[in-house]
């Protein structure tokens, strides 16, 4: 890295005397501008500058007083940049709304916000804004560039060593490299390597080294056949005025050739033989005595004066406003220069790719512990143990006619979501792993459609970032930027997207940014060789049961690594969300790992990691500034405070948070509490309680959790064996089809405006989920689903029947976005009888359930008198149920009797274990 350090001040004075008043133009760089030789590769050095620029009348000389306090003002409002961001922030006002107090949190809520503000300096000092943080991908890795080559950028600050290894150069760690102290690694730790393409025998080199091409278009697209003579010439003819040409062609021409002088193949390739730059100053006076005797036309029409006043660069520019105007009266000479382009066919005919598509690949690191090769941390294509054998990444970059090609847009952000939470690899009938295309046409059940016909309005896929063991589900994630290439290609996943959302579904992405897996080769431990690259060192830097490693969130690499890869799912893959994966683990010392009783104090004392906090309000500032329909959904069994309060408000920003205890709640229940002790309290504190924000709540009975790693499914609890065998009674069935039903159909509807439902679970399915591991043999024999229960008259048909209306209620009804503040009024719970009644805007919800007793003329208050009608009731033998309501009893009239604490009531059939949905079709005045 060479540094230009310049400390003049500098000004421009016009030298014509036709009695205008001169115009000031100033602007101020920092001290020392940072000149990198990979910077003209494409890649930005984090450094910035920082500019201020203003134009004014100056009638008054340039060592005025007056000057100096007109210009006092520029520097002075960067001293006070929080200023403006401050309005509407306020670090506690979370706390405020919702009528909290406590000292220790309140502060520790300040300090946070104070850290944050502190932070978003250290960024600011090296990225442009916060969209640049996040978006690395267009930098690192593997990038095609406009000028015939692929740009290789890379993190590894504990290597003294870098190179690509493939099978496009026989895996050679001398062929395409870059060494400490050279050019291609930077202070940051960032090294660069240039895979130049390969020219075609007998064809000459580009005359320009700044000849540029098309690559990622149809042939020649962008291509106007002109040559950069042509370029030129026409550039003199219609853009330049008289006298100019000269000047500007050849300055023009003098670029061009230093460019490629310092950047081309024979460039220097260390600070030693780059020679010094001079400063500004003495390098103005050379030019102006080389070009003394030109004549006025070939000249600027300024002059540059070092008033000598200040200790920054200040540079003055003063000038004539008729040139000005004229100058500003143009556009820039861009579209000459765009000219000169040529097409995807001229490139093809001159050139062989350096690394072809579809190349095998891993990166080369000499460390101070020997030399190691790693999968980049950025590659976008990945196969982490292809049969035993070393882990590779492969250069994604299909022709143009191999490229998918979006056909549809997002869908519209909903008011409730349904979500369908998907497994890709299991979602198959057979015994293996399905692919991308078995998810989108299977022959026995198309998936995407039947989540469609279900009524849900969002997939959630897990387990489709690349990991290199199948068993842990996706959890282990090993290559970020990766689609797993267990199912396919990226091009596959994007035409997955693609159809859903053709179909309406929302694409949401189950992200693991919480930890890391702790491979090696594949993986990002020890990825230069040090134990501190991505991840805290020591015992913090890995998880306290689950040995994984555990993100260091304070480095900013880190950050820049992180944000980016969010950012990356949304753009490259049009992801609508993320459902950001186990929190606790991140977001506390201990792992989350700690007895949490609700005290204030737990989630701000020493064991929280304000560093991880601060992650995740980046990550919900960037993502929702720069994709403001985006949904984010926060999986955090802690319930952190102001999970989904806004940001500047002192919470976290996401849109919703999982209620973590409900399925945990309806296990226990299931396996351990006989049904006649089931307590009608502990339901409803359990799905609803007493948690701020329920509106932004997501509930779900079961999903993927309680049925892996030896635990069973509902129906799997509920059903036993016997569905099918001879042996098996009515009764049993009927118990396990009427409490499938009415826990989803009370978790679905009591609170929260979101719902999830894991695969196959909206019809009972039979089975858990086992993943082939060695305790089973690696059988396939329980990762899959039996879709053809479908198609088939019994309980399973049954269920799914049942769940389909029951998302037919949200999505025309508006369920799930009806209520107060996104919840119910709970106004009857009563333990002996086993009876819980809410509210929800227009409709009456009845549960029974006593496990025997049946109630004929059952009380519940209402809020409006009127005619209520049932429009869902679980006992329709159509759901499996007993069909014991008469035609009449599916419609009620209010009576005038108060009733839990309102002023009127319905009396309702209520069957041993049922639920009824009635809706209020017409009001009665009373």
């Amino acid at each position: 890295m060479v540094s230009l350090t310049s400390s003049t001040k500098i000004s421009l004075l016009s030298t014509n005397t036709n009695g205008y008043p001169p115009l000031k133009f100033s602007f101020q760089v920092g001290k020392k501008n940072t000149f990198r030789k990979c910077n003209s590769f494409g890649f930005r050095s984090p450094k910035k500058q920082s500019w201020s620029c203003s134009a004014s009348e100056q009638p008054q000389p340039l060592n005025s007083p007056q000057q100096n306090e007109k210009r006092q003002p520029k520097f002075k409002k960067k001293q006070t940049k929080h200023a403006d961001k401050d309005k509407g922030v306020d670090p506690v006002g979370f706390l405020t709304k919702h009528g909290i107090s406590h000292k220790a949190f309140a502060f520790f809520l300040r300090e946070r916000y104070k850290a944050l503000k502190d932070l978003r300096d250290e960024i600011f000092n090296r990225y442009l804004n916060l969209k640049e943080l996040a978006s690395g991908y267009e930098l690192l890795g593997m990038q095609r560039n406009a000028q015939h080559r692929v740009d290789f950028l890379e993190w590894a600050p504990g290597a003294r060593y870098c190179a690509i290894v493939g099978d496009f150069n026989g895996w050679s760690p001398k062929e395409n490299c870059a060494r400490e102290g050279h050019f291609g690694h930077d202070d940051y730790g960032y090294w660069f390597i240039i895979l130049e393409d390969k020219l075609r025998e007998g064809e000459e080199p580009d005359e320009f080294y700044f000849q540029q091409y098309n690559y990622v278009d149809d042939y020649d697209k962008g291509d106007s056949g002109v040559t950069v003579e042509e370029m030129f010439k026409k550039a003199n003819d219609e853009y330049w005025e008289p006298g100019e040409d000269r000047f500007i062609k050849s300055r023009y021409e003098a670029v061009a050739k230093l460019y490629e002088q310092i950047f081309g193949p024979n460039g220097p390739q260390t600070e030693e033989e780059l020679e010094e730059i001079a400063d500004p100053e003495t390098r103005y006076k050379a030019w102006k005595a080389q070009h003394r005797d030109d004549p006025p036309s070939n000249l600027p029409s300024t002059h540059v004066i070092d008033t000598g006043m200040k200790e920054y660069d200040v540079f003055n520019i003063i000038d004539d406003p008729v040139w000005l105007e004229k100058f500003r009266a143009k556009s820039p000479p861009i579209a000459y220069w765009l000219e000169t382009r040529k097409g995807r066919k001229a490139w093809l005919k001159k050139y062989m790719p350096g690394i072809p598509h579809g190349s095998k690949y891993r990166v080369y690191f000499n460390t101070p512990t020997g030399p190691l090769e790693r999968v980049p941390a950025w590659a976008t294509y990945v196969v982490p143990d292809a049969d035993g054998k070393q882990a590779f990444a492969i250069h994604w970059e299909p022709p143009p006619e191999s490229k998918y090609k979006w056909k549809h847009k997002h869908p519209p952000k909903p008011k409730s979501l349904r979500i369908y939470e998907c497994h890709v690899g299991i979602s198959g009938h057979d015994p293996k792993v399905a692919s991308f295309d078995d998810f989108i046409q299977k022959a026995i059940l198309q998936v995407l459609p039947h989540i469609k016909e279900a009524g849900y309005n969002a997939i959630q896929l897990i387990g489709l970032v690349e990991h290199k063991d199948y068993f842990t589900v996706g959890y282990r994630v090993t290559n970020f930027y990766a689609v797993s290439s267990r199912y396919g290609t990226p091009e596959d996943f994007k035409r997955l997207v693609d159809l859903a959302h053709g179909l309406g579904l929302l694409v949401f992405l189950d992200i693991v940014h919480s930890y890391a897996a702790a491979d090696e080769m594949v993986g990002l431990s020890l990825f230069d060789g040090s134990n501190d690259c991505y991840f805290h060192s020591g015992k913090r830097g890995n998880h306290k049961f689950w040995g994984t490693r555990m993100f260091n969130y304070a480095d900013q690499d880190v950050l820049h690594f992180l944000l980016s890869n969010l950012n990356w799912w949304v753009e490259e893959y049009q992801v609508d969300g993320f459902h950001f994966h186990s929190l606790g683990s991140m977001m506390y010392t201990h792992n989350g790992f700690a007895t949490f009783t609700g005290d204030l104090e737990e989630y701000c004392n020493q064991y929280v990691d304000k560093d991880a906090l601060l992650y995740l309000i980046l990550a919900n500032d960037i993502l929702h500034a720069l994709h403001p329909n985006i949904i984010t959904i926060a999986e955090d069994a802690t319930l952190y405070p102001g999970l989904c309060e806004l940001t500047s408000q002192g919470g976290l920003g996401f849109d919703y948070f999982v209620n973590l205890s409900a399925p945990e709640m309806w296990s226990s229940f299931l396996e351990n509490t006989p049904d006649h002790e089931w307590s009608m309290s502990k339901i409803v504190n359990t799905l609803v309680g007493s948690q701020q924000n329920t509106e932004k709540m997501l509930l779900y009975a079961e999903n993927h959790n309680q049925s892996i790693s030896g635990g069973q499914s509902f129906a799997e609890v509920l059903f036993g064996d016997t569905i099918g065998c001879s042996s098996v009674t009515e009764e049993s069935l009927l118990r396990g089809s009427s409490l499938h039903k009415m826990i989803r159909l009370i978790t679905f509807t009591i609170g929260g405006s979101a719902y999830l439902n894991f695969m196959g679970n909206e019809f009972g399915h039979p089975k858990r989920v086992e993943f082939p591991m060695a305790s089973n043999n690696y059988s396939y024999a329980l990762a899959n689903r039996q879709w053809d229960l479908l198609s088939k008259e019994g309980v399973h048909s049954q269920l799914f029947t049942f769940d389909k209306d029951m998302m037919h209620l949200d999505e025309v009804e508006g369920i799930l976005s009806k209520g107060s503040g996104g919840r119910s009024n709970i106004h009857h719970i009563n333990d002996p009888t086993m009876v819980i009644a809410y509210i929800r805007g227009p409709f009456l919800f009845v549960f029974n359930f006593h496990p025997t007793n049946s109630y004929h003329s059952y009380s519940v208050g209402v809020e409006e008198a009127g005619e209520y009608h049932i429009i869902l009731n679980t006992d329709e033998k159509k759901y499996g149920g007993q069909g014991s309501f008469e035609h009449d009893q599916y419609v009620r009239r209010t009576i005038n009797r108060r009733v839990d604490g309102l002023h009127t009531c319905l009396e309702v059939f209520l069957p041993s274990r049922t639920a009824q949905v009635y809706k209020l079709t017409r009001i009665l005045r009373v």
